[in-house]
């Protein structure tokens, strides 16, 4: 390391962010960039420890350690080799990875963590910054087709390392863009949607081809689809949503979060959507139920669309601030997370239980729920259902090909990927559930592995 003290002399400096009275006003990134200089100061902290745990945090197996060594010592370039070496996405991982590594930092079992994720941030925003970051010549073609169905996070990083490999591969996506939920899930408060076509554009100069507006299973037959391909990735996510069925759910003005998140991203992208299907919180006041990420993004979406107030409620007990003993270090624990949306203005409840929906002329206007014993209302214009996923839709491709299942309705793989059909694979919240971005990654990665192997008896590919 170049400065074993780092950590002594300097403090955590957290990433900041815009404004409220200003960030509210648009959809642009909510946070600022730091400059080359305190990265470098915050790198310094990564201390020489003798187990840097980061590595066991973080699904990917990033060389955390080395790579914050070189940007300390300003060697910027050789630190962007090594981040490149196992995230194929850092852009997005640097914005929205909840950082699972930071809370297996060494430091942080007595002192706050290293910034592993605006380092990250850092790191590949210099990289583009400075043209570093560039299409790959493939010098040979193996001859060998690969269709990945989903361009979310698994698909991506899995077909842009195949594709590198030499084989050809095709990405399907039944919406109009790629990027799957990265595009149409996240707002661009968080994530601005540029980033994603600036990694597309680089990947399809190298060669790999996008299929946009293909919903396979039903445009593209699943007997045709193990036809025309040696191999398939199912990386379609899990897009079933739960549901909250009780009295009033039929009621106009409840919603899921993710068809909100999509018509809202659409919006933002200056697509024109009909009257009678705009879901809009325009002077309304919101409810959000279900207090994750995914509900947080609708709180800070129903802001910058004007709702009058808006209110999050969730099931579960409020999380402590600190880790108890229950979740040492170095797991990932279960802390209070107060997002950007939530510091916007929000009200929130923890251990709330919705009964029923009270609607007047068919749309709804209070939910009555119970909050430690106690009856609740809390009117209500608009409701947003943020309460997860299922599983993957199993009607159409799935059960055309004849997929196998889990006990949850996931797809169920062998410990190499393949699903019960041959030659067919699974990855990313298809296969283990819904998950983060992070592992959806690591998925993808690993099964361009055993796919490789598959195809040509042995893989040189990276296995994590």
């Amino acid at each position: 390391m170049g400065d074993v003290k780092g950590f002594l002399k300097v403090a955590r400096q957290d990433g900041q962010y815009r404004p409220v009275c200003e960030r509210v006003l648009d959809f642009k990134h909510v946070f600022k960039l730091r400059s080359e200089k305190q990265s470098e100061e915050q790198a310094s902290r990564c201390m020489d420890c003798a187990t840097p745990f980061c590595h066991w945090g973080c699904p990917i197996g990033n060389y955390i350690p080395e790579w914050n060594d070189y940007m300390f010592r300003g060697k910027w370039e050789a630190a962007l080799t090594l981040l490149e070496a196992t995230n194929s996405l850092p852009e997005i991982t640097g914005r929205i990875c909840p950082a699972l590594c930071e809370y297996a930092c060494v430091l942080g079992l007595n002192d706050d963590a290293v910034t592993i994720r605006e380092n990250e941030l850092a790191l590949i925003e210099f990289g583009f910054k400075n043209g570093l970051i560039k299409p790959s010549r493939i010098k040979m073609r193996t001859g060998k087709k690969i269709a990945v169905i989903g361009s979310g996070p698994a698909g991506l990083s899995c077909a842009s390392i195949l594709n590198r490999a030499g084989h050809s591969v095709v990405v399907f996506e039944r919406d109009d863009k790629p990027g799957g939920m990265l595009r149409y899930g996240i707002p661009d408060f968080k994530l601005e949607k540029h980033i994603i076509d600036k990694r597309i554009s680089i990947w399809e100069k190298e060669g790999l081809v996008f299929r946009t507006n293909v919903d396979v299973g039903i445009d593209y037959p699943a007997k045709k689809l193990l036809a025309e391909f040696d191999a398939v990735l199912l990386a379609g996510g899990a897009r079933v949503p739960r549901d909250l069925k009780i009295e009033g759910r039929e009621f106009k003005g409840i919603y899921f979060a993710m068809d909100y998140l999509t018509q809202s991203n659409k919006r933002v992208a200056g697509e024109n959507i009909p009257k009678d299907r705009l879901i809009d919180a325009k002077a309304k006041k919101v409810v959000v139920i279900g207090g994750g990420d995914t509900g947080a993004d609708c709180v800070g979406m129903a802001h910058r669309q004007g709702a009058v107030c808006v209110v999050q409620i969730e099931v579960l007990p409020k999380p402590p601030a600190c880790r108890g003993i229950g979740c040492p270090w170095p797991a990932y624990p279960s802390l209070l997370k107060t997002t950007s949306s939530h510091e916007e203005g929000c009200i929130r409840h923890w251990e709330v239980t919705t009964k029923r929906f009270i609607g007047e002329k068919a749309a709804v206007k209070k939910l009555s729920c119970v909050k430690a014993g106690n009856d609740l209302e809390i009117e209500a214009d608009l409701v947003i259902l943020a309460i997860g996923f299922l599983h993957p839709e199993h009607s159409g491709l799935l059960n055309d090909l004849g997929i196998e299942f889990d006990e949850r309705g996931s797809i169920k793989t062998d410990p190499e990927f393949m699903t019960s059909v041959k030659k067919v694979f699974s990855a990313g919240d298809m296969r283990r559930g819904q998950s983060l971005v992070v592992w959806a990654i690591s998925e993808g990665r690993r099964s361009a592995y055993y796919i490789d192997k598959y195809l040509m008896g042995e893989s040189s590919l990276p296995f994590i």
